[in-house]
């Protein structure tokens, strides 16, 4: 049965008559690769450093470790891996070889979706052409993409299957939003968003929510009238919260918040693959996949951003709604068997740490509330690098009493009770 998209989510258009041709690479399925961008913290002050220039040239060409549109950020990217594990251990080895070279300039690594009190407005940006040119045509926005990621790959084996698997991922999307919702601060203020990184980032023309088409041919002629516009360079400057990426054959969701430490990263990467697995599966077996009007969509994705772990979201296309983390508690249980076939298991279950020490902007919160400064916030994310994993409400208290400045060191990984 060939996959097909729900009817209320195809249009009706013109001929394609500025149809962009986007070849799919061949790709193993449910291989996976991450990406996760990190901040550049100033060990005395704690702020942003704008040196990201000088570390990527005194690191050489690394396949691990990238540049970003802010000199404030670098990236670790894993290979093209079966294993969430695999994944983690790269980015691990990359954050290692990073060490020696942040530490005579007094920089530590941490990570989460925005900065507890930079300020958005003194940030520089990579000198490179495509990112001078997004600033110019965004002018106050694009000076302000003050935030930071995490990007997951999984790899499509048939090219008919990326727009149906694009839009059930939406009706879970925003779930993914709320378990890494970490940017509860913009310029040191707090703004009553668990995720206020998704809120700037969709001011950019391109971003936000992706348009849920019908076929192929209708996003290559959605390319194609970007291009003969003048709206985008090519299909890269399509920044939509789940995109194909046609170049490396697979579905990208770009949705999540920076994580803020190896345990969550692993957690948000296994949840998106057994997601984009078990949709695989069910298009194998001929079913049609569910998925939500786009009004539906848009509304889910503010409910987490401004809610978080507390968001009531609609799961389905009927406008069924659930608490977020009800659905993430069934959604772990119906996924078992996926993240067994996979050599996840352990990587899925460790969602629940973050149910169980709530998301990292509560943590945040909680630790900028009890020390009456957002350095408190700053420091738990450093320690949370540290420790390999989301701290506790109780770490979380003991960290404010004990006014911790932890030293860089090596983030502890996942701990795994099996290798596949």
């Amino acid at each position: 049965m060939t996959p097909t998209t729900p009817a209320f989510t195809r249009t009706h258009r013109a001929p394609l008559i500025h149809r962009a041709d986007l070849p799919f690479a061949r790709s193993e399925r449910s291989t996976l690769g991450i990406e996760w961008e990190l901040q550049l913290v100033d060990r005395d002050s704690l702020d942003l450093r704008q040196c990201a220039a000088d570390i990527l040239r005194l690191v050489g060409q690394d396949p691990n470790i990238h540049g970003e549109m802010m000199l404030n950020t670098v990236e670790l990217v894993s290979g093209a891996r079966h294993t969430v594990a695999e994944c983690i251990e790269d980015i691990a080895l990359a954050y290692g070889r990073l060490l020696p070279v942040v530490d005579p300039l007094r920089v530590q690594l941490a990570s989460a979706g925005t900065h507890p009190f930079a300020d958005p407005l003194v940030q520089k940006v990579t000198d490179a052409e495509r990112y001078a040119r997004l600033v110019d045509r965004t002018r106050l926005w694009g000076h302000q993409m003050l935030i930071f990621g995490t990007h997951v790959h999984v790899g499509i084996e048939d090219r008919s299957k990326v727009l149906p698997i694009l839009s059930a991922l939406l009706t879970r999307t925003a779930h993914l939003q709320c378990l890494s919702a970490s940017s509860p601060f913009w310029a040191g203020d707090s703004t009553g968003y668990a995720d206020n990184r998704a809120m700037m980032f969709q001011q950019l023309p391109t971003a936000g929510a992706p348009h849920q088409l019908g076929s192929w041919e209708e996003l290559e002629g959605f390319v194609g009238d970007m291009v003969h516009t003048g709206v985008i360079e090519d299909f890269t400057e399509v920044r939509w919260d789940v995109r194909p990426s046609p170049r490396l054959g697979t579905i990208e969701v770009r949705s999540c918040d920076a994580a803020t430490n190896l345990t969550e990263l692993a957690g948000i990467a296994a949840l998106t693959q057994c997601l984009v697995e078990d949709f695989s599966r069910r298009l194998d077996r001929g079913e049609e996949l569910d998925a939500l009007p786009p009004w539906y969509v848009n509304e889910n994705k503010w409910r987490s951003a401004r809610y978080g772990m507390d968001a009531i979201l609609i799961t389905d296309s009927s406008g069924t709604e659930e608490l977020v983390t009800d659905t993430v508690e069934r959604m772990l249980t119906e996924l078992a068997p996926v993240a067994a076939d996979l050599g996840c298991e352990t990587e899925l279950e460790s969602v629940r740490a973050t149910l169980e020490a709530g998301a990292s902007y509560q943590r945040q919160l909680a630790a900028a509330t009890a020390a009456s400064s957002n350095e408190a916030a700053m420091r738990l994310l450093l320690e949370e690098v540290r420790a390999g994993r989301p701290l506790t409400p109780a770490e979380v208290t003991a960290l404010v009493a004990d006014g911790i400045s932890p030293a860089p060191a090596t983030p502890a990984r996942p701990s795994r009770n099996r290798r596949r």
